[in-house]
C-alpha cells in the first residue's frame, strides 16, 4: 500500500490496495491519512453494495439519508445519478454534507458505477490550509462568531433547485433542520483548526446585521475557491472516494450533458461540534 499527496493542499492518493481485504494495520494507516489530508481516493475497487456497506461500517455507524434516493434493497447507500436528459446534478455546486445537523456528518463515501467518457470531475478544498491562509485580521475578526445552516433552501417543499432535481430527492417535508456551529472549527480528531462555512447551507453569521453577514460569508467564499486550496479528481469506474465533512468542501462539476452518471454513496455519522 501506497499513499501519496493529491495535492498540497487536500486529499491523497490510496495505491495497491482493495479496501475489501483491509487488515488491522492496513486500516490504521488509512484511518490516519483521512484525517491528515481530508479526502482519500482508491482506484479500481469491486465493490458490491454489501462490501460498500462493511466498509463504511469501519468507520462508524451509517447516517442513513433522509433525502437522497436509496438504492433499492439497501437504505444505507444513497443515489447519486444524472440521466442523459436531466440538466441539473446533485451537488453541483460548493458545500460540505449535512451540515444543517446539530451532529454533521464525519464523512461521505462515494463509489463510482458509472461514469460519462468526460467531465463530471469532483472538487475538494481544505478548510485548514484556506484558515491558515488567512491574514491575522481576519482570524481575530472571526475566532468566536458562529454561523446558522440550513437544508429547506435545498431539499425543501418549496426549494425550486427539490422540484428541478425531481425524483432524485425525497422527503421534502422532512426538510427544514437548522444548526448553529462555530465558524472556526476546531476539528474533533486532529485539533486542527479550519472554516466550517459553506455556500451550499450556510445561512448567515449569527447575531450580525444581514448585510454584513452575507459580506462576510462571501468573502470567506471568494478566499476559500481559490485553486491553491484545492484537488480536482478525475473519476474512473470503479474509484471510491471518501472525505471529511469536518475539514473540507467539494463540488461536482455538470459538465457531461447527455452522458449518465451513477455513484453510491455512504454518510457515516459523526459528533456535535463546538
Amino acid at each position: 500500500m501506497q499513499i501519496v499527496k493529491a495535492s498540497e493542499a487536500v486529499g491523497a492518493i490510496v495505491e495497491n490496495i482493495d479496501v475489501t481485504r483491509l487488515d488491522d494495520r492496513e486500516f490504521a494507516a488509512i484511518r490516519q491519512a483521512f484525517f491528515d489530508h481530508g479526502a482519500l481516493f482508491f482506484r479500481d475497487q469491486k465493490l458490491t453494495p454489501e462490501a460498500h456497506i462493511a466498509f463504511a461500517e469501519r468507520w462508524g455507524a451509517i447516517d442513513f439519508n433522509r433525502f437522497f434516493k436509496q438504492r433499492e434493497g439497501y437504505p444505507e447507500i444513497a443515489e447519486v445519478l444524472k440521466e442523459p436528459d436531466q440538466q441539473l446534478n446533485i451537488g453541483g455546486g460548493w458545500h460540505t454534507d449535512h451540515s444543517y445537523d446539530t451532529a454533521p456528518a464525519m464523512g461521505s463515501i462515494l463509489y463510482a458505477l458509472e461514469i460519462p467518457p468526460s467531465g463530471g470531475d469532483t472538487l475538494f478544498a481544505s478548510m485548514a490550509a484556506a484558515y491558515e491562509a488567512l491574514d491575522d485580521a481576519m482570524k481575530e475578526r472571526i475566532r468566536d462568531l458562529k454561523a446558522r445552516h440550513g437544508n429547506a433552501h435545498v431539499f425543501g417543499e418549496e426549494s425550486a433547485y427539490r422540484k428541478a432535481v425531481g425524483e432524485r430527492y425525497t422527503n421534502a417535508d422532512q426538510a427544514g433542520q437548522t444548526a448553529i456551529h462555530p465558524v472556526v472549527l476546531r476539528h474533533p480528531e486532529t485539533g486542527a483548526k479550519g472554516l466550517y462555512v459553506n455556500p451550499g447551507f450556510t445561512l448567515e453569521i449569527v447575531d450580525m446585521e444581514a448585510e454584513e453577514s452575507q459580506a462576510l460569508l462571501q468573502q470567506l467564499y471568494a478566499h476559500i475557491m481559490q485553486d491553491r486550496f484545492h484537488h480536482r479528481h478525475v473519476w474512473r469506474e470503479g474509484d471510491l472516494a471518501m472525505w471529511d465533512n469536518r475539514a473540507t468542501w467539494h463540488h461536482a462539476l455538470n459538465d457531461y450533458h447527455g452522458h449518465r452518471r451513477y455513484l453510491n454513496r455512504i454518510t457515516i455519522e459523526g459528533v456535535e461540534l463546538g
